[in-house]
């Protein structure tokens, strides 16, 4: 008696030709070399890191900041350095959502973003601001590296709130007893070793 189920054609990618198959590990590996570039990059505007964040760019790259800043990302890159490295600033870049898209030696990104600032307001008061955006990069690979060839940053949506820091209602830990994130180069992510890194 014959099987009445249905037979499946096959599928045109079932068995993959050896050089497809390293076509789709290359671009396996470019895209976790972007994530990478994307995170270092957020990883160093949190820090203070101003080398580090340069060096996400390739050179002659562009930057439009939603309005914000528009031109050479050098030129970005020196506008914000001081705020970025005072020793009081505070922000924290969450990438969510992240789409790689790889074509040879060029790569197009979307990157969601939720970034948290505490910031000085216009009225002389200290407040806190929580902003989603997105930036969409493109991105190039030159001298053995993934970096940035232009990005556009476009804003969601905001919330501006009054400061606001218990620590979990003060139960946490005492504030002096706690390890605190540093700027660069003192945070221990820039430590030879995790092992007595106190900061």
């Amino acid at each position: 008696m014959s099987d009445p189920r249905p037979t499946a054609a096959p599928r045109p990618d079932a068995a993959p030709r050896p050089d497809a198959v390293d076509d789709r590990l290359l671009d396996l590996l470019a895209k976790q070399e972007i994530q990478e570039v994307l995170t270092r990059y957020l990883r160093a505007v949190d820090r203070g890191d101003v080398d580090g964040l340069r060096a996400c760019y390739l050179p002659g790259a562009t930057e439009d900041h939603g309005g914000v800043f528009e031109g050479p990302a050098e030129e970005y890159v020196a506008s914000i350095a001081q705020s970025l490295t005072h020793p009081r600033a505070v922000t924290t870049h969450a990438m969510t959502n992240v789409l790689v898209e790889v074509d040879g030696t060029r790569a197009r990104a979307e990157s969601y973003v939720l970034a948290f600032a505490r910031v000085r307001r216009p009225d002389g008061g200290v407040g806190d601001t929580l902003t989603s955006a997105r930036m969409v990069d493109e991105l190039g690979y030159s001298d053995g590296r993934w970096g940035i060839r232009h990005r556009a940053l476009r804003w969601d949506w905001n919330h501006d709130m009054e400061r606001s820091e218990g620590w979990v209602f003060g139960m946490l830990v005492e504030r002096d007893r706690m390890k605190r994130s540093a700027k660069f180069p003192d945070d221990l992510v820039y430590a030879d070793s995790l092992t007595g890194a106190g900061a």
